[in-house]
């Protein structure tokens, strides 16, 4: 009776846990953006362009509700079968400024479209420079160690790709 019990006690705090652990930055950056079109050949050149100043809020998380897990209550093992991958959510906040454009290169739908997409690669690019997505794992890692807390209290051992999780070290030390 004492094994359903830890069973269950280990399901229940799994699902407990299963909430995003969000970490969150705000970057802001001003873009130039400048496009030319020729006209005539290459005579007569028709330029536009815009100053977009960006304020973005960055988010990276993890929906531990989407752990796949295995309990063996043979083995009194708690089985870590897979980690979801983090979530990037990217919330652009673009002001445009001195938007300039002529009537044979005029500003259209793509082109604030083309703007858009431009600074939400350059924000990833800044986001994986950034010490975000480190934190997010080292708040994942807090969030596992209770698995590994509750286990060991209980007698059980938790397992992650195979390998038992000794101590506390070993599941910092994951590459998730």
């Amino acid at each position: 009776m004492v094994l359903k019990e830890s069973t269950a006690l280990i399901q229940e705090q799994i699902k407990n846990v299963g909430k995003l652990i969000v970490t969150e930055g705000h970057f802001s950056e001003v873009f130039n953006y400048k496009n030319s079109k020729e006209i005539f050949g290459d005579y007569f050149t028709s330029d536009k362009k815009a100053l977009v100043v960006v304020n973005a809020d960055v988010f990276v998380a993890y929906d531990l509700s989407e752990i796949k897990f295995k309990v063996d209550e043979t083995t009194k093992t708690l089985i870590i079968l897979s980690i979801p991958k983090e979530e990037i959510k990217i919330a652009p906040d673009l002001e445009y400024y001195d938007v300039q454009a002529d009537f044979f290169n005029p500003f259209e739908a793509k082109d604030y479209n083309n703007i858009k997409e431009t600074i939400k690669v350059s924000l990833l690019k800044k986001l994986e420079h950034s010490d975000l997505k480190t934190n997010a794992k080292n708040r994942l890692i807090n969030e596992l160690s209770k698995f590994y807390i509750l286990t060991n209290s209980l007698g059980w051992t938790l397992q992650y790709n195979e390998n038992p999780i000794r101590n506390i070290e070993e599941l910092q030390g994951l590459k998730l």
